[in-house]
C-alpha cells in the first residue's frame, strides 16, 4: 500500500481548521508545538490564541517578564515548557538576532525542544524531510504494522523513527507529518478508535488479529508517590495574605503559593495548628485556625499524587509586608491554587 498517499488523502478530507495550520511562520509553529506537548488541541487552542495576542513576535516574548509568561500559562501544567519557551525566545533574539534556526540540528538545540518538536518545525516551516514521532505516531504505526517493541525504550524510538522516516512523503513532508498526527489524534485514538472509517482497516495487523487494545506496548513506569500538602491561607486584619515563590528545580518552579507545610501522612488538626504556630511571622500572634476542606483535594501529576488541604488562618493583627487579597490573582500560581482562589472568593 502507498501509506503516505492514503494518509494524505484522508487528511485532506478530514483535517481540522487550526490557526497554526494557516502559517509557516516558525515562531507560531514552535509556539503551537510547545503548547501541544502533553496537551490536547481543545485545551491548548485558547492558550495559543492568548500567547499570539499578547506576544505576537518572538521579540515580544523575549522582552516579557517571566511572571507574565507564567501567568498566561497558568492552568496548562508542565510549567517548565513556559520557562523553556521564554528562555529560548531570549536566546533567539539575543544570540541569533531574532532569526529562528532553520535546520533540525539547530532547532533541537533550543531549550525544551526534542526530536519530535524539531522534526515538526523543520518539516512544516522549512520543508525538511524529517519524520515526527510522538504518541499519536507510535499508536498508529504500532497498530497498523503490528509492532510490539515498547515505545518508551531507546530501541523502540529508533525502530519507529526509522519506519516513519521510510514512510514519509519526500515531496510533502509537512503535510505527511501533520496528517499522521491528526490521524492518531482523531481516528486511531487510544480508546474506541474509529476502525470502520480507517483508510488502513484492510491492512491493519492489530485490527485483523483483534489486538487493538494491546498496542502500543509501554513498559510500566515507577510507582506513583503520595505527598501531603497543607497550604496555610493567612487572612490578616488589614486585608493582606502571604504568597511565597517556589524556588529550586521541583514542580511549579517560580510559581507562587500559600505557605506550605508538607507532611508524610494525613495529619491531625491539632498537630497542624502546632506547626502553624511555629511559622516565623505567626509566632506570638493571636490566630484562629479552620480547615477549608475536610476531604483532601487530590492533584494528580505524572509521578506523584498530592493530597491537599487548605488551612484558613485568621490573624488578629496586620501584615505590613503581605499581599493585598485583591491582588493575589495577579500572581502566577499552580492550577491547584488557582482553583482554590476562585472558589474561596476572597
Amino acid at each position: 500500500m502507498n501509506f503516505a498517499k492514503q494518509l494524505i488523502n484522508w487528511y485532506t478530507d478530514n483535517k481540522r481548521d487550526l490557526p497554526w495550520r494557516n502559517t509557516t511562520n516558525p515562531y507560531y509553529i514552535w509556539l503551537s508545538e510547545i503548547i501541544l506537548q502533553q496537551t490536547q488541541v481543545v485545551q491548548g487552542l485558547p492558550y495559543y490564541n492568548a500567547f499570539t495576542t499578547n506576544f505576537p513576535t518572538v521579540f515580544d516574548l523575549a522582552n516579557a517578564d517571566e511572571q507574565d509568561v507564567l501567568k498566561l500559562w497558568q492552568g496548562l501544567g508542565y510549567y517548565s515548557r513556559a520557562r523553556n519557551l521564554h528562555a529560548s525566545a531570549k536566546y533567539i533574539v539575543n544570540e541569533l538576532d531574532g532569526r529562528f534556526p532553520d535546520t533540525f540540528n539547530e532547532i533541537i538545540k533550543l531549550k525544551g525542544v526534542g526530536d519530535y518538536t524539531a522534526s515538526a518545525i523543520a518539516s512544516i516551516c522549512f520543508n525538511h524531510v524529517t519524520a515526527v514521532v510522538d504518541g499519536n505516531v507510535y499508536r498508529a504505526l504500532s497498530r497498523i504494522y503490528g509492532i510490539y517493541t515498547p515505545i518508551n525504550t531507546g530501541k523502540g524510538f529508533k525502530e519507529f523513527k526509522a519506519l516513519a522516516q521510510q514512510l514519509i512523503d519526500k515531496k510533502e513532508p509537512a503535510t505527511f507529518n501533520q496528517a499522521i498526527m491528526e490521524f492518531g489524534a482523531r481516528l486511531c485514538k487510544p480508546k474506541n478508535p474509529d476502525c470502520d472509517n480507517c483508510p488502513f482497516n484492510t491492512k491493519c495487523i492489530a485490527l485483523s488479529k483483534a489486538v487493538i487494545t494491546d498496542l502500543p506496548v509501554k513498559i510500566k513506569s515507577a510507582k506513583v508517590t503520595k505527598k501531603y500538602y497543607n497550604f496555610i491561607v493567612i487572612l490578616s486584619k488589614d486585608g493582606n495574605t502571604i504568597l511565597e515563590q517556589r524556588t529550586g528545580n521541583g514542580i511549579w518552579q517560580n510559581l507562587y503559593q500559600f505557605p506550605l507545610l508538607e507532611t508524610d501522612k494525613d495529619t491531625s488538626f491539632s498537630e497542624i495548628v502546632k506547626q502553624i504556630k511555629l511559622i516565623n511571622y505567626l509566632k506570638d500572634q493571636s490566630i484562629e485556625v479552620s480547615l477549608y476542606n475536610e476531604k483532601a483535594v487530590i492533584h494528580k501529576l505524572s509521578h506523584q499524587h498530592l493530597y491537599t488541604k487548605f488551612w484558613i488562618v485568621t490573624l488578629d493583627s496586620a501584615l505590613p509586608k503581605g499581599i493585598a487579597l485583591d491582588k493575589i490573582t495577579d500572581y502566577p500560581v499552580p492550577i491547584l491554587i488557582g482553583n482554590f482562589i476562585e472558589k474561596f472568593n476572597f
